[in-house]
């Protein structure tokens, strides 16, 4: 009979716990939740102080019946759920079912699943934090007020199956936003001088700073044109040369967003697959001898932190690999950051020995790439700075300046392992200019102006999405993922080229929650109860007080709303053609992936199809149908014939209206990291990339 019993989440987990405790403990998953709000009702007794109605999850009676039994034969019982707020509340309501103390010595917790992790943890349990269950509770009636009180009005409003939630709704708030401002947006004329340059043979670029010593905007073609006046012959004096020495600093470990921005950037990862990938990396892999090991930290954190115990074993890694210049010449103490709440360390390798080669046969292809990401930012992390070389030097023509910048890695310093990437990321490459110094005459060779337009702001990729929330202060780690989802899943927004864009029924129900609910969506009030949270957690606060604090005005919205909100009618527009099958004529219908086409004698007639997208191109291969925007089962974009079946022509680079002039086949648009290239389909032809 096993003395101890140990209730963790996943099964993953148990396997490997039970391996490193020894034959004395039994170690159980309780799959999650077994215990919480009930789905068919709001389940809180407003009247009652707030109080939650607990049921067990359906499905989950057998798994709790069978940790009820485990519980009768052990001596003592140790609850390990995840090491957050939703991991306090699973172990609370587990303790309750199966009659353990609270105040008891009943929780472990550990940051990473490895042998010393879980033997440490196991010395030192702790009775239930019973702030972090009241803040993670909190959230949780928070969200059903919100839910299941404007829910029912939208569905009795609008139309059934939708949701509204506080981070959710403030999520479309900032995509919406962002349309508009685009939508508003009034482009102004720029122009820019930029000139090749010549020092006896060798070539250089320098682009227009400014006249007599001074920073000049040039904003016409007239400006431009009074520049060239003012320049005489083909000769530059070089007025100045100044030349520096510039430390770059790795970028921290990752935070939960942090990863979800740089796996969207550098592996086109979705958040929600990052998340997926990273739980099974810290849930364990199995490493054939060496059994079942978690291979990185808990990945649901906001801090940069970093043991002193990992940071040891990088920095012998590191001198061991690359030689004692790449240590740091004092560990880096990362700065614990504004509205973290920095409960865990940073995502890292449990193992900085455990490299992303010696793991390669152990792990699939995209666990190994997300792998490789965080190994690589963590090492990095600890690596010394990089220093460059830069050198800038003015060119005079008269009162003319141009301006050239040169840089040079002189030690690469972590950038040997890594570089962080950027939304709009330009690639880090020496750019020296020859040995040039005060006096030297230097000769144009070729200088050309160029008009520009300011843009918009860009639409939010996920990326810049969860890295605006973050800065916001909205939402936490564990809910970044699911809030991205949700909103896609209820039809509010679409991906249209990896960036958001708000569908009309998201526009609608903007409109209805920002005229009759303003404090759902608005930022400040929003940030605000997520500090309340936090208060909560810091046993600053009684939870029952932000609850009610925001009920009070939340009810008197509600019933406002109730009054008040008309109902919106979202028509069906006519396609302008008629079913294939009955000849009804078919209609516009507003769906989870946005529009499409239906039979108007529906429910008679379930006959669909979607909305055929044409660019304006001729199919190469048939030479009868026309190119069209299609959607793969997985929503990505290609491109085929209007004549399938009958012609199989597919291509995922969108195609356009010319021809190779090498070859005469069709030319495509090839997406690049930045920008597009203009290629043939056929041969070799490509054409200079596009931003």
């Amino acid at each position: 009979m096993s003395e101890f019993l140990v209730i963790v989440e996943s099964p993953a987990k148990a396997k490997t716990i039970e391996r490193y405790l020894g034959k004395k403990y039994k170690v159980k998953a309780s799959m999650g939740h077994l215990i919480d709000l009930p789905k068919s009702q709001m389940g809180v007794n407003i009247e009652g102080n707030y109080e939650p109605k607990y049921i067990t999850i359906r499905g989950k009676g057998p798994i709790l019946k069978e940790l009820k039994m485990a519980a009768k034969k052990a001596k003592k019982i140790y609850l390990a759920a995840d090491p957050d707020r939703e991991g306090e509340a699973i172990a609370w309501h587990l303790a309750q079912s199966l009659a353990i103390d609270v105040t008891s010595d009943c929780r472990v917790v550990f940051n990473e699943i490895t042998k010393d992790a879980i033997k440490e943890s196991f010395k030192h349990p702790r009775p239930i934090n019973m702030d972090l269950v009241d803040a993670q509770q909190a959230r949780r009636i928070l969200d059903r007020l919100v839910g299941y009180n404007i829910s029912p009005l939208l569905w009795k409003k609008v139309k059934k199956g939708l949701s509204a939630g506080r981070v959710q709704s403030v999520a479309v708030r900032l995509i919406i936003d962002r349309e508009n401002e685009i939508n508003s947006f009034n482009p102004e004329e720029y122009w820019t001088i930029d000139g090749d340059f010549l020092k006896g043979i060798e070539s250089f670029e320098a682009s227009f700073f400014g006249v007599g010593g001074k920073k000049v905007e040039l904003n016409s073609e007239v400006e431009v044109g009074e520049i060239f006046k003012q320049m005489k012959g083909n000769k530059f004096v070089v007025q100045s040369v100044t030349k520096k020495e510039r430390k770059r600093n790795p970028a921290p470990p990752f935070t939960t967003s942090s990863l979800q921005q740089e796996a969207a950037r550098k592996l086109n990862f979705r958040a929600k697959k990052t998340m997926m990938l990273a739980q099974q990396l810290y849930e364990g892999i199995e490493l054939g001898k060496e059994g079942t090991v978690g291979l990185i930290t808990y990945m649901r954190t906001d801090s940069t932190r970093v043991s002193e115990v990992a940071q040891t074993e990088a920095n012998q890694y590191i001198e061991t690999t690359f030689g004692s210049e790449y240590l740091l010449e004092t560990l880096r103490k990362e700065k614990k950051q504004t509205n973290s709440q920095d409960a865990h360390e940073a995502v890292r390798p449990t193992s900085t020995l455990r490299t992303p080669q010696s793991m390669k046969e152990f792990l699939s292809r995209d666990q190994l790439r997300l792998y490789k990401l965080i190994w690589e930012r963590f090492i990095a992390s600890q690596m010394a700075s990089a220093v460059m070389d830069t050198m800038s030097v003015d060119l005079k023509n008269g009162e003319v300046i141009f301006r050239a910048n040169g840089s040079k890695i002189k030690f690469p310093g972590f950038m040997k392992v890594y570089v962080e990437g950027t939304d709009d990321q330009t690639e880090d490459r020496d750019k020296m200019l020859p040995n040039l110094i005060v006096g030297d005459e230097v000769i144009k060779k070729d200088i050309e102006p160029k008009q520009h337009f300011t843009q918009p702001p860009p639409r939010y990729t996920e990326a810049r999405l969860v890295k605006t929330l973050e800065e916001l202060g909205i939402g936490r780690p564990s809910t970044f993922a699911p809030t991205l989802d949700t909103i896609q899943k209820r039809g509010y927004v679409a991906l249209d080229n990896k960036r958001f864009i708000p569908t009309e029924l998201g526009e609608i129900i903007h409109q209805l929650i920002l005229e009759f609910f303003p404090e759902i969506i608005d930022v400040a009030f929003t940030v605000k109860m997520e500090q309340g949270l936090d208060d909560i957690e810091d046993g600053k606060i009684n939870w029952v007080k932000i609850i009610d604090d925001f009920y009070r005005d939340f009810e008197i919205h509600l019933q406002k709303a109730e009054k008040e909100m008309a109902e919106v009618e979202i028509k069906d527009e006519p396609a302008g053609e008629d079913c294939e099958e009955c000849k009804s004529p078919m209609v516009f219908k507003m769906g989870r992936y946005g529009k499409f086409m239906a039979c108007s004698n529906f429910p008679d007639c379930r006959n669909t199809k979607p909305i055929v997208k044409e660019i304006g191109v001729k199919c190469p291969k048939c030479e009868n149908g026309n190119i069209i925007e299609r959607k793969s089962k997985k929503r990505r974009i290609f491109y085929g014939c209007d004549q399938f079946p009958g012609c199989d022509f597919l291509s995922w680079d969108k195609p356009i209206a010319r021809a190779c002039p090498k070859c005469e086949s069709l030319l495509v648009e090839k997406k690049l990291k930045k920008g597009v290239q203009v290629q043939c389909m056929e041969c070799d032809y490509k054409e200079e990339p596009q931003s």
